[in-house]
């Protein structure tokens, strides 16, 4: 069974130039680096040598985790979707019970999360309890640093912003 992978068309186009910024630029710089390290002789001294193959197998590595996740696609338009519960796409604002802090998180896809600016991705520990939930919920949440209690504010839809200007 083919694992989905929603994730916005932003995330899908960034997937995109990753691949080919990969491809058409680091990739055939390192080939030249390699070729460059080989012009110095002797293999087993030859560290710009065996950084550049390192790098290649890094690249090569990166290229199929990233065919992978193109192949599993699917592309989501969070506006579309019903918000009136906690889904893909989702702004929630929380309180903390024990704190009274209120936090905001926007729910994407994984290679769009960004904790810093509020983008949790959907299959983070976090995302995964508040799924499904409404405004006026409590939750208690189990987290890598420990337990929290949140009561769910709002849940909306509003545009996505995914980079600072």
């Amino acid at each position: 069974m083919q694992k989905i992978e929603p994730m916005t068309l932003f995330g899908y186009k960034k997937l995109q130039a990753e691949v080919k910024d990969l491809k058409e630029v680091k990739r055939p710089r390192t080939i030249k680096d390699i070729e460059e390290a080989l012009e110095h002789g002797d293999l087993k001294e030859n560290a710009e040598y065996h950084a550049a193959k390192e790098q290649q197998r890094l690249i090569d590595g990166r290229l199929d985790e990233l065919a992978e996740l193109i192949g599993s696609a699917s592309i989501v338009d969070p506006s579309e979707l019903e918000h009136a519960r906690i889904s893909f796409g989702s702004t929630v604002v929380l309180t903390d019970l024990s704190t009274d802090e209120e936090v905001t998180y926007t729910i994407v896809g994984g290679c769009e999360s960004n904790p810093d600016m509020g983008l949790i991705s959907f299959a983070s520990p976090m995302a995964k309890q508040l799924l499904g939930l409404e405004e006026g919920d409590e939750v208690k949440v189990k987290l890598p640093g420990g337990e929290k209690r949140f009561e769910i504010e709002e849940v909306k839809y509003q545009e996505i912003v995914f980079e600072c200007n």
